[in-house]
């Protein structure tokens, strides 16, 4: 039943009924769910003071607010139900384990967390005896890596998957994605330092995933070290080790000295065994999660996944996000070719069409032209969400100031691989300069900047940040010819620094008012063809030529923004007339001036920004 809205636009009521909405739906979308024409839910918005177009993607707030007017309850599908809801009419599932008779036992999933500089990376490079930290610019982690080991533990050899998260704090977003993945949590902490901010960062995440953690007290070899310290600080934070009574156990490590690597590996064998039933079912279809995904030059797109059920086979049909292909070839860590990969194991997936993101779920469809199906429904729904996102709500009171001006950084954003692009882009979207400047991502990729990204570069006066990748042959000679701002970077947070000092660059100048100094009017003279001068003797500061000015009448301000257009000392024009003496003022064309009025004088100067 339809019933009069804001306007005059008849809507239909849905008297708290529910719709069912993906992100970034648009109200075409809405229209067709509830029966309504675009034009009158345009209409009402326009209303609620929202500037929307019927095909635009809208982001949850709007759609929301729009339904509470028109009675709906708009239920916004979250990214998870919606993919579920996806796979549902292709009649797959994902995250269903299969028959109990078919569960295999599998190796544990550890992720190592901590502070910056706490030693992760060189743990692990000890662990796996290669060296990654030689690679790593300014000694952080700038990507998620997957890598295998197998130790003793009785007698039996025992595998054991390791993920290395990064450790800076801009990459919050993928470490919380290896905390979802992961079986057991080392918590690397150094003996020297203590507990950090990203200690804490890190065992919060671990500590909402509901996964044990395994503590490794790194550094023990190094001068003023102190592991019962580390003990007693981990205890506020309910870690408490077993040797105080506890159920966590902490090993001394020194990765330098490859001190304590046996036990930490026993510790977390221990602890899997102990707190964890880790099978999985190995017949079923595969499934399981991205951990990153990158462009590689002689391979093409290629994805490091882990494997979380069923075994995944050279000639699958896969699809992974918004990606998908057939598996042309299976990889391990150190490049060596595999012919399956079974639950557990981090593989690297060669054939792919394109680069999927970090976190994205992947699963083996029976024929490629469903996987294609699956991925092009995906990367539809993406787009609208980011459309969403990216959009600036402008109100109808600024809407006037929005049109006349637009003061907006654009960026397109290419790395070296998926998972780095993602948190260097969450990075940036978090910097908050002012209201008046927004910035917009238009475009982001895994690869070389290419002469298409440049052309995109051109048509909106685009920043291009690439990280750890540089620009090809034409893309470089484009760039120089056309004056296209390419930015390079290998560290993260000198990307974020600079981009928000451009971003600060751009916001208008804010100035404020100085006093210059004061006169009092003591006698008016009459000069032709100049007017009223005001004979005054200066009380304080300096009264300047061509400096503004107002004039005050006991105690009221008379006049404003004027400007001092002469100045003289008995018959000499002066540039300024200091404390104490006396002199002629000319405001131009005001004449409305008497005895006893005071003018002063002022300039606007620029404030520094903080």
């Amino acid at each position: 039943m339809a019933a009069p809205s804001m306007g005059g636009v008849s809507l239909p009521r849905g008297h708290g009924q529910v719709v069912r909405l993906p992100r970034g739906a648009s109200l075409t979308d809405l229209a067709e769910k509830i029966g309504a024409q675009p034009a009158a839910l345009v209409t009402a918005l326009f209303h609620l003071g929202e500037m929307v177009t019927a095909t635009q993607s809208v982001n949850d707030e709007t759609l929301q607010l729009l339904g509470a007017e028109i009675e709906w309850n708009i239920q916004v599908v979250s990214p998870e139900d919606e993919d579920r809801e996806l796979l549902e009419t292709f009649d797959l599932t994902f995250g269903d384990e299969g028959d109990a008779e078919d569960w295999v036992a599998r190796p544990p999933v550890v992720t190592v967390m901590g502070h910056v500089d706490h030693g992760k990376t060189k743990l692990l490079d000890a662990i796996r005896n290669s060296n990654v930290v030689a690679r790593e610019a300014g000694g952080i982690t700038q990507h998620i890596g997957a890598y295998q080991v197998v130790t003793e533990l009785e007698d039996d050899e025992r595998p054991i998957t390791f993920i290395d998260t990064p450790g800076h704090e801009s990459f919050t977003a993928m470490r919380a994605r290896g905390a979802k993945v992961t079986d057991i949590v080392v918590l690397v902490v150094a003996a020297d330092d203590g507990v950090m901010p990203q200690t804490v960062e890190a065992l919060n995440h671990a500590q909402a995933a509901e996964v044990p953690i395994v503590v490794a007290v790194n550094k023990i070899d190094k001068e003023g070290a102190n592991p019962a310290k580390i003990r007693q600080q981990l205890t506020e934070y309910g870690l408490v080790a077993e040797e105080y009574g506890g159920d966590t156990m902490f090993v001394d490590v020194s990765a330098t000295t490859r001190q304590g690597l046996d036990e930490l590996l026993t510790a977390i064998l221990l602890t899997a065994d102990a707190e964890l039933d880790l099978r999985a079912n190995a017949e079923q279809d595969p499934q399981g999660v991205v951990i990153e995904g990158k462009l590689d030059k002689g391979r093409g797109p290629v994805a490091t996944v882990l494997v979380q059920r069923g075994t995944l086979r050279q000639g699958d049909s896969i699809v992974a996000g918004d990606a998908y292909g057939r598996v042309r070839s299976l990889l391990d860590e150190h490049g060596n070719k595999l012919k399956e990969a079974l639950p557990a194991r981090p593989v690297q997936v060669v054939g792919l069409t394109s680069v999927p993101r970090a976190g994205d779920t992947f699963l083996v469809v029976e024929e490629d032209r469903v996987a294609r199906q699956i991925a092009d429904r995906r990367q539809a729904r993406i787009r609208n969400a980011q459309n969403a996102s990216m959009r600036k709500r402008i109100s109808l009171e600024d809407l006037d100031a929005a049109l006349k001006e637009n003061r907006q950084l654009n960026l397109i954003i290419k790395g070296d691989n998926s998972g780095t692009v993602e948190a260097l882009e969450e990075a940036l979207m978090k910097i908050e300069v002012s209201d008046d400047i927004s910035l917009r991502v238009i475009h982001r990729g895994v690869g070389g900047i290419t002469k298409s990204d440049i052309d995109l570069a051109l048509a909106d006066d685009v920043i291009v940040l690439g990280f750890n990748v540089r620009a090809e042959g034409q893309a470089t000679e484009l760039a120089n010819r056309e004056g296209v701002d390419v930015r390079y970077y290998s560290v993260i947070y000198q990307a974020i620094e600079e981009i928000e000092a451009a971003l600060k660059g751009m916001l208008k100048p804010e100035y404020e008012e100085v006093a210059l100094g004061s006169a009092e009017v003591r006698e008016v003279f009459r000069v032709p063809r100049i007017g009223n001068v005001a004979g005054s003797i200066v009380r304080s500061g300096v009264i300047t030529r061509n400096s503004k000015a107002r004039l005050v009448r006991d105690g009221v301000v008379v006049a404003d923004n004027l400007t001092v257009e002469s100045l003289r000392r008995f018959k000499d024009d002066v540039t300024e007339v200091r404390d104490g003496y006396e002199c002629g003022i000319g405001l131009g064309s005001f004449n409305d001036i008497k005895t006893e009025d005071v003018i002063e004088t002022f300039e606007m100067r620029e404030k520094p920004r903080a």
